[in-house]
Formats: structure tokens, C-alpha cells, sequence
């Protein structure tokens, strides 16, 4: 059984990620309470998904403090990843099943209650997948299995939702269908981290917003200090 966190459900401090002689992440300090979306944002290469994948146990910090809910990633590596939905920046479907054979599995893994099928048709017709329910994900467009990959993500409604690049090559009705999945998981009451490289979309659905560079924070304000045309300017500064 999982204890509740009394501190922030994502806590960060002092990450570091090399691959080789390369590192990826360097030194990067992150909290995100119950309740609240924060936007990782950058260029590419910056770190986000790096950062992402060692909240989600895909690959293992090199050095820092990295907890989920209390609980060490280091140690408690399975335990995070059953409350957490990750969707990863790209892969992460198997091309042969079907969306609804995804959600089938995703329910049974997860151990989800009877009626799991009222949920996932929602986020089906949500997502204008539900006509596409039964064929399968080797055919999908990028767009739709970016969507695809929202849906697994949120599905079971964890405590944690971790969404790389949720609006890449995503058509209008995925936005907003994925602005809406953020909306309900924060009004139950989980942490959201989103990385993107969309200022304005990042802004639109988070409160708070950190900008990478080169793997290392260079500053972290509220959504408000980046939005509009002045934070567009602050942002390519950062950028630069």
C-alpha cells in the first residue's frame, strides 16, 4: 500500500544524467504538489525527456534525489510506476493490438475495477478514436498515436501524469481533448508534468513552467510571467 506524500508527490533535487561522457541532465532541482500541472520547456535536446523518462523508471539517475509520492526511484522503482501514466515522446503502442485491446490490458495490469470500460470509452470519443477503436495502431497517423498515448497515460487516473510532448503533430481536437485530461487529473488531485517545446500550449495548461538548457534549468516562473508577447521575448532569451 502506497503512504501518501506529505511534501510534493514529484521531488527533484540536484539530478544528474550522463550517458557516457555526455551529460544529459545536469543538476536539476523539481517539485510539483498535488493538484497542479508544471511544464518542463526547451529545445530539443534540453533534458525534458531525459528528466521524464527517470520519473517514469525507463532509465536510472546517475546522481540526485528523485521521489515519487514518498517513494525512492532508486528503490522503489515498480512501486512508481503503479501510480504513475506515463506517455512517452514517441513509441510506447504495440502496432498489432487494437486501442481497445491497449485499455483492456492497461485495466487488467492495473488491477482497475469493473466498469473500466464506461472510462475508456469517454476518452476514446474524446479523443475522436472511438470510430478507430478496433483497428489496430500500426496504421495510425503520429497524431493519433500521440492521442493514443495520452489516453494510456491517463487512463487509470494515477497520481502522478507524465506527458513528453503530448501535443506533437496533435490536430486541434487533440489539444483540447489533452487540455482536458489535464484539467480532470489535477481536479483529482494529481501532479502533471508536461514537457514541450509550445510555449503557448505550455502556458495554456500549467500553472508553472521551468525552462531547460543544455540539460540545466535556467530559470522557473509561473505560466503567467511567460505567457503573452513579453514572455515570448523572455523565453527566446533564455533560449539563447
Amino acid at each position: 500500500m502506497v503512504v501518501p506524500a506529505a511534501g510534493p508527490v514529484v521531488d527533484i533535487e540536484s539530478l544528474w544524467v550522463r550517458f557516457g561522457s555526455v551529460d544529459a541532465v545536469r543538476g536539476i532541482d523539481l517539485q510539483v504538489p498535488a493538484g497542479t500541472a508544471t511544464a518542463l520547456l526547451g529545445r530539443n535536446g534540453a533534458g525534458k525527456s531525459t528528466t521524464m523518462r527517470v520519473l517514469a523508471g525507463v532509465i536510472p539517475p546517475t546522481e540526485g534525489r528523485v521521489h515519487v509520492a514518498g517513494l525512492d526511484i532508486r528503490t522503489d522503482s515498480l512501486a512508481v510506476k503503479r501510480i504513475t501514466g506515463y506517455c512517452p515522446d514517441v513509441g510506447g503502442l504495440v502496432p498489432r493490438a487494437t486501442p481497445w485491446e491497449h485499455l483492456q490490458l492497461a485495466a487488467r495490469l492495473r488491477r482497475m475495477p469493473d466498469g473500466w470500460e464506461d472510462r475508456a470509452r469517454d476518452l476514446l470519443e474524446r479523443f475522436d478514436l472511438g470510430g478507430v477503436a478496433h483497428r489496430v495502431t500500426g496504421g495510425f497517423s503520429h497524431g493519433m498515436g500521440r492521442r493514443m498515448s495520452v489516453i494510456l497515460a491517463a487512463f487509470h487516473q494515477p497520481r502522478v501524469v507524465l506527458l513528453d510532448e503530448p501535443f506533437d503533430g496533435v490536430d486541434p481536437l487533440g489539444v483540447e481533448a489533452t487540455m482536458e485530461v489535464i484539467a480532470d487529473a489535477r481536479a483529482h488531485g494529481s501532479a502533471v508534468l508536461v514537457s514541450t517545446h509550445l510555449r503557448e500550449l505550455a502556458v495554456e495548461a500549467c500553472q508553472h513552467t521551468i525552462v531547460l538548457r543544455g540539460g540545466a534549468a535556467v530559470a522557473e516562473m509561473s505560466a503567467a510571467e511567460i505567457g503573452g508577447e513579453d514572455g515570448a521575448g523572455v523565453y527566446r532569451a533564455l533560449l539563447d
